[in-house]
């Protein structure tokens, strides 16, 4: 029997299964913290508004993902009326600590007067995903992550 396992047919396999535990072990110990990553939304009038602010919201390294999501409509009260407009949304993915950073460039960047900026913190996720956040997103030295 010992020599099955050591030999040439065995080793491969062994190793294989080996590799498997060790990463189901490491995804086990990867600790998030929840509301460490935010997601925000934020509606734009049309996709050259949206491309150009998430383009600018991802170089700018405060958020690491921004999802383009098209065809909405909001009904919303403006000046009086009741408003029905088509929009946008953009779904960014960052950090807590940006959150802030994220709203004052949308707010100097935006065509709108007052622009959405909503968030709410992400309780739980796929731990490589979450992580993935943490490395693409620029944290200045009085932020922490």
């Amino acid at each position: 029997m010992a020599k099955l396992i050591g030999s040439d047919l065995y080793m491969p396999l062994l190793l294989s299964v080996l590799r498997r535990v060790v990463t189901m072990a490491e995804l086990q110990t990867r600790s998030y913290t929840s509301g460490t990553a935010s997601m925000a939304f934020v509606t734009v009038p049309n996709i050259e508004v949206g491309k150009k602010l998430a383009g600018d919201i991802v170089k700018n390294k405060l958020a690491a993902c921004v999802n383009i999501i098209p065809q909405v409509t909001s009904i919303y009260e403006w000046e009086d009326k009741i408003q029905e407009d088509s929009e946008l949304i953009l779904m960014i993915k960052t950090l807590t600590v940006k959150i802030d950073e994220l709203s004052e460039f949308v707010r100097k960047n935006h065509p709108y007067d007052v622009a959405e900026v909503i968030s709410a913190p992400i309780e739980n996720g796929n731990p490589p995903y979450l992580e993935w956040i943490s490395k693409v997103v620029t944290v200045t030295g009085n932020q922490k992550k």
